[in-house]
């Protein structure tokens, strides 16, 4: 039976609880296969019956207390704003609760009769709007769970919120002698607050979809029957279809070459430094540069059905597998509001049996629902985050997933990249060049007409020693082969040794250089590791963890790296491969670390427990990974993996502390022993006590 597939846009996706809400109750409508929620992107994709049509769909979302919108967008999601909102609904909260706190210190002080009211009515005046716009991220979330039978830990913050608010609003109206608006405020300012950094922190992972789109040609240049070229954009183009390629530009859809010879670079794929040379019947990837001559290329894939098309299509469903992580604070939700919603209305229900007004039971338990309000839980993960992530960034990394420390903390196996992750993922000569002073010069001008990596390599050496170019006639680059020109009528080369005229080999990393009948000139380079990797994956090992190499290089060149370093390796990996090993580990019970820079990684990096990159990895690789590391040093890596389990340890505390706190307060609270405003002040001194032992992780990466 065939089956359609519809995207949707949903608002209100918040936890783990939520995935499985929405996946399980769009699983049981009839004519639906399947439905899988990204969590990154907020979109819930939905297989079913092609009888069943969207609208129908899009109810079946929003009865399950979710807001659907119906995606035709690319893969890209739209721009998340509920960071935008909740910083606007905290600086209402903020401005309320100090105002309202000038206004109470009179009557903390005494103020009575008419004065004691003014200030009342004064403070129920900016009190209600301002709850009103500052609770709504709660109300909304808490009102969508009821409306479905459930609770989620919004239920009991809103209930004691409106209950403060409504008991103070009846006290003012009627002079009683309290009111509560100072607590209510005080109360959503510092719930907006942890919910505030918890989502800049979520909003900090960046579609890595769209980086790889980006990577793609935007178009090409399109061979008529007449022999003309006319520029047609990448989604216009089809298979079958004749395109001419420069020298310099990526290919935009999946060929094979016609005519011509030439080099192509094809890292963003493999990772491999050495270009590959291409000639007729040969086989060229979307997003790969043609290095040195003009191509003639067949297109055998749309651009939807190409190579880099499918690793964006990886990507976007490995992203779903850390969609499932189920964050602590979500753990603790599960078991905190039933409990809390339990002692309130026990609380409330004991002092109406025992004879109290049903005023006095209601103000009793408007003070559990607060002096319990998860405030302090709330704060105790986002918290200790954010400092965490203010010490790493310090020390050079920077988290962009607010979950990433959590899942980095349980990581026990480290899988690294070679080209650019242990590796610099840049050629340089290899000690010193064996070039006589006259011969330098002859060699920069050579490099500088040349797109190969390793001429690049070279010229960038000889402008480090403050040489000057001679001046050549005669420029003819072969492709794939090299460079030749002639200076002051004598010919000199440069590039492969058997072209130059050597006996060496040309697919290692090494070039060569001749003037005239002088002596031939090896020129040797290396991908030099990164300064500090051994020390660094030796830190990693003394921390407990596995560490092996995955690559997409050649199987000599992963093993003069890996060998050295003592790692087990594994080469020749394509996109594919590599997400296939992770997946192969973790379906073991094993939480990979996954560290890479490249295109070719951007799966693994999605579908890893936890993923860092180096911030010279490609926009794909550095958009893909939870965790980016600046620099040449590789140290880092090991640094975040120890911050975060000293962050989990805080966090852990934090829990401590805020149910101790619980457990000294509700007793109280219960006996009638503190009032609603006490209650708020002792909630907000509890989450201070947890900001407090956060800020010990401001050491965290040393």
């Amino acid at each position: 039976m065939s089956t359609a597939t519809s995207v949707f846009a949903v608002e209100g996706l918040r936890c783990a609880g939520c995935i499985s809400k929405l996946e399980g109750g769009l699983a049981t409508l009839p004519g639906v296969t399947s439905a899988r929620v990204n969590f990154t992107t907020r979109r819930v994709s939905i297989a079913h019956d092609p009888a069943l049509d969207d609208d129908s769909l899009k109810l079946a979302v929003e009865r399950l207390g979710f807001v659907a919108e119906q995606f035709h967008g690319d893969l890209a999601p739209p721009e998340d704003a509920e960071t935008r909102r909740l910083l606007k609904a905290l600086g209402v909260a903020g401005f309320a609760a100090m105002n309202i706190m000038l206004l109470s210190v009179s009557v903390w002080s005494g103020a009575q009769g008419t004065t004691r009211t003014l200030f009342h009515w004064l403070s129920a005046l900016i009190a209600l709007p301002a709850v009103a716009y500052a609770g709504r991220p709660f109300f909304a979330s808490a009102f969508a769970a009821l409306r479905q039978g459930a609770t989620n830990m919004d239920v009991p913050i809103s209930i004691g919120v409106v209950l403060t608010v409504a008991v103070s609003l009846f006290e003012t109206i009627v002079g009683g002698e309290h009111a509560y608006f100072d607590g209510a405020t005080m109360l959503l300012f510092f719930l907006l607050a942890g919910r505030f950094l918890d989502s800049a922190m979520r909003a900090r992972a960046n579609d890595s979809v769209a980086a790889l789109l980006r990577q793609s040609a935007p178009g090409g240049h399109v061979i008529g029957p007449d022999g003309t070229t006319q520029w047609r954009a990448a989604a216009e183009l089809a298979p079958g279809m004749r395109l001419l390629v420069a020298a310099g530009e990526a290919f935009a859809a999946d060929a094979v070459v016609e005519a011509g010879q030439s080099n192509v670079d094809r890292a963003l794929i493999t990772g491999e430094n050495l270009p590959v040379p291409v000639a007729p019947g040969g086989a060229v990837l979307a997003g790969t540069i043609n290095l040195d001559a003009p191509l003639t290329v067949k297109i055998t894939a749309a651009v939807a059905d190409s190579v880099i098309a499918d690793i964006a299509r990886m990507m976007a469903t490995a992203t779903q597998s850390k969609s499932r992580y189920v964050r602590i604070a979500d753990r603790a939700a599960r078991l905190y509001a039933p409990a809390v919603h339990s002692l309130a209305a026990l609380s409330f229900v004991g002092w109406m049996l025992a004879g109290a007004g049903w005023h006095e039971a209601l103000l009793i338990a408007v003070a559990v629902l607060i002096i319990t309000c998860p405030c302090a839980l709330g704060l105790a993960v986002p918290i200790a985050q954010v400092v965490a992530s203010g010490a790493l960034m310090r020390q050079g990394v920077l988290i962009k997933d607010g979950s990433a420390l959590e899942r980095l903390a349980a990581a026990d196996i480290v899988l690294v990249d070679k080209t650019g992750t242990v590796t610099l993922g840049r050629p340089v000569p290899m000690g010193v060049l064996p070039l006589s002073d006259a011969e330098k010069p002859v060699a920069l001008a050579l490099a500088q007409v040349s797109r190969h990596p390793l001429a690049r390599a070279l010229a960038a050496a000889l402008t480090a020693q403050a040489m000057a170019p001679a001046t050549i006639g005669d420029v003819a680059e072969a492709p794939g082969l090299g460079v030749s020109a002639t200076v002051d009528g004598v010919p000199a080369r440069l590039g492969r040794p058997d072209w130059v005229g050597g006996d060496a080999a040309g697919d290692t990393l090494m070039t060569a250089f001749r003037r005239g009948d002088g002596p031939l000139r090896l020129l040797p380079f290396h991908d030099g590791l990164r300064p500090d990797a051994a020390a660094a994956l030796a830190r990693l090992r003394s921390l407990g963890l596995s560490v092996a190499m995955i690559s997409g290089d050649r199987p000599a060149a992963v093993a003069a790296v890996a060998g050295p370093l003592g790692l087990a390796a594994t080469s020749e990996l394509q996109p594919g491969d590599k997400l296939a090993h992770i997946e192969a580990l973790q379906a073991r019970g094993q939480h990979v670390l996954m560290v890479g820079d490249g295109l070719n990684d951007g799966p693994a990096l999605k579908a890893a427990w936890v993923s860092m990159a180096p911030a010279s990895a490609s926009d794909v690789g550095k958009t893909a990974a939870d965790l980016v590391f600046m620099g040449d040093r590789l140290l880092p890596v090991a640094q975040a993996v120890l911050a975060a389990r000293r962050m989990m340890a805080v966090v852990r505390q934090n829990f401590i502390l805020a149910i101790g706190y619980n457990v000294l307060a509700v007793p109280l609270a219960i006996a009638g022993q503190v009032t609603p405003l006490v209650a708020a002040i002792a909630m907000s001194g509890s989450s201070l006590i947890v900001v407090a032992n956060a800020l010990r992780l401001r050491t965290a990466a040393r």
